[in-house]
Order: C-alpha cells, then sequence, then structure tokens
C-alpha cells in the first residue's frame, strides 16, 4: 500500500468498507471517500480513472476482493463485484477520459488541504436576513 497515492489509499479504504455491495456508483464511493476523510465541499466531485484504476488492481492482488469497472451512458464509472478483476478498455476508457476534462474529480490535494486546515468552504454572498418588524414607514 506504499505504493498507493493518499487518495488511492482512501479509495481502497472506502471499497473495504463497501465490499457487501454488488454495485458500487462512482458518486457513492466518492461520497464514503469525503465522509471517511472529512472533506468538505466538492460534494459534485467524482473519481478519477488514472486513481481508481490501481486501487481495483491492488484490491484484486492484497484482499482478494475483485471489481470489474464499467461504463454507463453518462459516462459514470460502476464498480461491480465479480470474479476477475477488469478495467476499462478501449472505447470505454477515451470516452471516461474525454469526460474527466469537464468535470470535478478528488485529488491527493484535496486530503493535504483538509489535513493542514485549509480554508473552509464558503459562499460567496452571505444572505442577510430582514427584520420586517422593524421597517421604518
Amino acid at each position: 500500500m506504499s505504493d498507493l497515492t493518499p487518495i488511492q489509499k482512501e479509495i481502497v479504504k472506502a471499497l473495504e468498507q463497501m465490499k457487501e455491495k454488488s454495485l458500487i456508483t462512482e458518486a457513492v464511493l466518492a461520497k464514503k471517500i469525503r465522509e471517511n476523510a472529512k472533506i468538505q465541499g466538492k460534494n459534485k466531485a467524482g473519481i478519477c480513472l488514472k486513481d481508481l484504476e490501481p486501487c481495483i488492481e491492488y484490491l484484486a492482488e492484497n484482499s482478494s476482493l475483485t471489481f470489474a469497472l464499467h461504463l454507463n451512458s453518462a459516462n459514470d464509472i460502476l464498480i461491480k463485484k465479480e470474479d476477475a478483476c477488469k478495467i476499462l478498455e478501449g472505447d470505454a476508457r477515451k470516452r471516461r477520459q474525454s469526460s474527466e476534462k469537464s468535470i470535478t474529480v478528488m485529488t491527493s490535494g484535496d486530503l493535504r488541504q483538509k489535513n493542514s486546515g485549509g480554508k473552509p468552504a464558503k459562499k460567496r454572498t452571505d444572505r442577510k436576513k430582514m427584520d420586517y418588524f422593524e421597517l421604518d414607514d
């Protein structure tokens, strides 16, 4: 596990926690990672394919958990529990990599920001509440 990046270690930990499920979507996995790492924000962030594939292979080699990666029509990654480890190939891989250019993905930098006490997520504008009873006519 020493050759994995921090985000890949979090992915492995989350997959091991959800090993009872036969189908794990990318969104559910990302939510579990944010929950485990206590990351605030990035609620819509996905998982990068180049981070997920080494994790799937690592689990197949070391903990006998075998998952196969699939891609749905919206280019979302589906992780299915199967007998053999299988990663994306050919056209599906190219489709996913091109769609990752337009989506937000979680990185190891997100974990570092959380550990170093990075800036908390804040809204651009603060909503001011009016007291309707103190209006002057």
